[in-house]
């Protein structure tokens, strides 16, 4: 299996390039990894390739928040510094002194 590195990181903002959504990267797989039905129901003339990142975000529209999974190519970073409303950001993340977000620390005993 050839290693790709992943271009966003876990806490980046970013946005899809066709539809109108954003949110923060909160895991990623190095390659799809979601079931054939997902797979299948993606419109063969936008299907993306299986080879490449794929990420799992807290994502939100102007309707609603979710989660979405999404590929590397379908991505760009969010330029906009417009805060996220996702409820679920604040349970996963911390805000970093740099203003970005970065993933809670794991309790330790």
């Amino acid at each position: 299996m050839k290693q790709r590195d992943a271009k966003f990181t876990i806490g980046e903002v970013v946005r899809h390039k066709v539809f109108p959504f954003r949110g923060v990267v909160f895991d990623v797989d190095p390659e799809y990894a979601n079931t054939e039905e997902w797979w299948n129901a993606i419109p063969a003339e936008i299907r993306p390739d299986r080879d490449q990142p794929f990420y799992h975000l807290l994502a939100e529209n102007d309707e609603t928040e979710y989660v979405a999974y999404v590929s590397e190519q379908n991505l760009i970073h969010d330029e906009s510094d417009q805060p996220l409303r996702n409820p679920n950001i604040t349970r996963i993340f911390d805000k970093a002194p740099n203003g970005g977000l970065r993933a809670k620390a794991a309790m330790t005993h």
